[in-house]
């Protein structure tokens, strides 16, 4: 399968739109950290090599070209917290990321494109369900790689306060390591409580202190 391309914003301009804004996020999966999105708006005149899905790029490939979207488009990214996460739910607190990622874009788009098969409630802006979209279509790309750098980077600055579990590495995601840190040293302010393996070693730990 080739990679992405700019046919679905070519749609949207075709029918009238003037701004066109992509939104993915990244952190569903993991047990700790927060779920992090961006939306993107790209200029079909300058678009750079290279952009596709986050998870098909190296991280020096991520990074750079996170660099040159947050120098050259308009974006915006935004954070949900893991109290956030335990309140909602990831699906809700996934889509909450993104209507806060978009809202804070310079200028408000008239069409959004978001990866997935689903549109959040509460978006205040025409949009479409793009399923796969980062692997589909430029602009969700862009805007994967933006979460994803920024994402990795707050859990990288949470491994140095929160040693042992391998964020830097892991991202948050239940690996080995991470689940067996998460036995042998213990559950953070940063871990998801509403999250099975989590949740199941606070039970044992209240068990046992009883």
């Amino acid at each position: 399968m080739s990679g992405p391309d700019f046919s679905f914003e070519q749609a949207a301009l075709a029918r009238g739109a003037h701004r066109v804004a992509g939104v993915d996020e990244v952190g569903r999966g993991p047990l700790a950290g927060p779920v992090t999105a961006a939306a993107v708006v790209l200029d079909s005149g300058n678009i750079p090599e290279g952009l596709n899905d986050s998870k098909k790029l190296t991280a020096a490939r991520r990074g750079a070209l996170a660099e040159w979207i947050m120098t050259h488009c308009d974006w915006s990214a935004a954070h949900v917290s893991v109290e956030e996460i335990d309140r909602l739910n990831i699906l809700q607190a996934s889509h909450l990321a993104m209507c806060r990622a978009i809202g804070g874009l310079r200028q408000p788009p008239d069409h959004v494109l978001v990866d997935g098969n689903r549109l959040p409630r509460d978006l205040a802006f025409p949009a479409e369900a793009v399923v796969k979209g980062d692997a589909r279509c430029l602009t969700i790309a862009a805007a994967s790689i933006v979460a994803k750098v920024l994402r990795d980077r707050i859990m990288e600055d949470l491994a140095q306060q929160y040693p042992g579990y391998g964020w830097d590495v892991n991202a948050g995601y239940p690996t080995p390591a991470h689940k067996k840190a998460l036995l042998d040293i213990g559950v953070t302010p940063h871990h998801r409580r509403s999250f099975k393996p989590v949740h199941n070693i606070l039970c044992r730990d209240e068990i046992l202190t009883r």
